[in-house]
């Protein structure tokens, strides 16, 4: 049997993480308690995308390695293994056809956008599904207090349009 608790995240909430993808592009997550996220987009297609208040579906899968999966207002949905041993985070999203059309459309504050979120997923197209299957190195870990809103802050210099 596994040496770990799978519903033990001592280790892990609290936990701002700072990655960049093998293409480049940074993102950074905050685990800011057992079954939420908040999260930002710093460079690529999504840059200034923010979300703050995602609900989660958090485990560990292994010794200190995690696994966070949620369904976005968008229609994406992101599972991400965060394995802190080695600084290593893989990231699966699965993004409907709309997103992956016009990504500009996802770059704000996503929280103050639910209503414009939601009607752009149902005005789609959500199909084809654009999956991403890539890999990141965490470049940075910080231990942060849980359920702290100014670990990741919105930026307000971008909106939906």
């Amino acid at each position: 049997m596994s040496n770990f608790e799978k519903h033990d995240l001592t280790n892990l909430v609290g936990k701002h993480l700072v990655y960049t993808y093998e293409n480049g592009w940074q993102h950074e997550i905050y685990i800011k308690n057992d079954n939420t996220v908040d999260y930002r987009v710093c460079s690529g297609s999504a840059s200034n995308r923010c979300v703050k208040d995602q609900s989660a579906y958090i485990v560990q899968i292994g010794l200190n390695i995690y696994k966070a999966s949620w369904t976005e207002p968008t229609g994406t949905s992101i599972s991400v293994v965060l394995n802190l041993r080695i600084q290593l985070l893989h990231c699966t999203a699965f993004f409907p056809r709309w997103v992956i059309d016009e990504p500009e459309k996802t770059a704000c504050c996503q929280n103050d956008y639910l209503n414009e979120m939601e009607a752009y997923r149902k005005a789609g197209p959500t199909y084809p599904i654009e999956i991403m299957d890539e890999f990141a190195t965490i470049t940075a870990v910080h231990n942060c207090e849980l359920n702290d809103d100014s670990v990741i802050s919105c930026a307000t210099s971008k909106h939906a349009k």
